[in-house]
């Protein structure tokens, strides 16, 4: 539970300046929180209100919209199974099943050991492939018990740390943009506003 790090800040000031105003950089700070400890923690959430000039409910207002936005710590992989009508009939709900027996937690929970969190969600467009799940947001298709025990087995060995990273973290380059852009977004803002 903490403010972002002298780091993050950084980090922060620089997204904020490139939006054509400071509030349109909500949601990406917000992903630069959870980068930094997992989840959103209510400190963060007051922090980045400081930076962006709005009150800490209009930033849990918008950050507790999205689910991907944690406000407790996580396990280091949060697993996402689909259990939305098209993964439910081909056994979304069966999966889950196993995979709380073989996590030895029910859904919503994490193990003792930290590595793993298990949610059932609603649709993750992923249709067609069900049943679907993910992990820190990376998909899995037509996933079997087998597909998923070896998903763990690799997960627990260090196997997808290439493909995986922790939860929490979005992406691993981060975006950048031309210097002007913020400008560019503030006059046609300017443009809109004045019709």
């Amino acid at each position: 539970m903490s403010r972002l790090s002298d780091h993050h800040v950084i980090v922060a000031n620089d997204i904020i300046a490139r939006c054509p105003r400071p509030k349109s950089a909500l949601i990406p700070v917000l992903h630069l929180a959870q980068e930094q400890d997992g989840y959103v923690s209510t400190d963060a959430m007051e922090h980045i209100a400081e930076l962006i000039g709005i009150t800490p409910a209009e930033v849990y207002g918008t950050a507790s919209f999205y689910e991907m936005f944690k406000f407790e710590p996580v396990g280091k992989y949060c697993i996402n199974v689909c259990t939305n009508i098209s993964c439910q009939l081909l056994g979304a709900w069966e999966l889950l099943e196993h995979a709380e027996e073989r996590l030895g937690i029910k859904s919503g929970s994490t193990t003792t050991d930290g590595m793993f969190t298990i949610e059932d969600v609603e649709c993750i467009a992923a249709c067609t492939e069900a049943p679907a799940l993910q992990v820190n947001y990376r998909y899995r298709y037509r996933v079997t018990n087998e597909d998923f025990d070896a998903l763990v087995d690799d997960l627990r060995n260090g196997a997808l740390d290439d493909e995986i990273p922790p939860h929490g973290t979005l992406a691993r380059v981060r975006q950048t943009t031309p210097d002007n852009w913020a400008d560019t977004g503030r006059r046609a803002q300017e443009a809109v506003d004045a019709r």
